[in-house]
């Protein structure tokens, strides 16, 4: 007789065949890869996300809080939080809108600029380091990634 409760009511018979949890436990491995780069450079991975995302959309124009949000795929009250400890520290400020005089735009600042493009550096080796498992595959997996981006 087995008394052992019975497996999950899963359509999976092993759960390495369970997508979701694979880009879960893959998530969570290359998360932890990515706050060890960041580490050198105080910022978390947020942080980082948010004022590398900044520093490349500003060179197109004045950017608003809405704009980062929507290209870094964050939760606007979240942005908005972090976006305050860049500010306080320096890296990111506000200047007015040159288009709408209620508005502001956000900027990076010459010391978040020199910082973004030291921690881009960490993290692009970081994920070079990580994904060369997949070997030849990465542009397809990038190609996977792109596509459940836009759905």
């Amino acid at each position: 007789m087995d008394d052992r409760p019975p497996r999950l009511a899963s359509g999976f018979t092993e759960a390495e065949h369970s997508t979701g949890l694979l880009l879960w436990q893959v998530t969570n491995r290359w998360q932890a890869a990515q706050r060890a780069a960041l580490k050198p450079h105080e910022l978390t991975h947020v942080q980082f996300v948010l004022l590398a995302s900044l520093a490349w959309l500003q060179a197109d124009g004045p950017v608003t809080q809405r704009q980062l949000a929507d290209h870094a795929a964050t939760d606007p009250m979240m942005t908005s939080q972090v976006l305050r400890a860049l500010e306080a520290r320096g890296l990111v400020h506000r200047p007015p809108h040159p288009q709408d005089r209620r508005a502001r735009a956000l900027a990076v600042t010459d010391e978040g600029r020199a910082l973004a493009d030291r921690a881009v550096v960490a993290v692009e080796s970081c994920d070079s380091a990580f994904f060369a498992a997949l070997g030849a595959d990465v542009g397809a997996f990038t190609r996977a990634l792109r596509t459940l981006g836009r759905s």
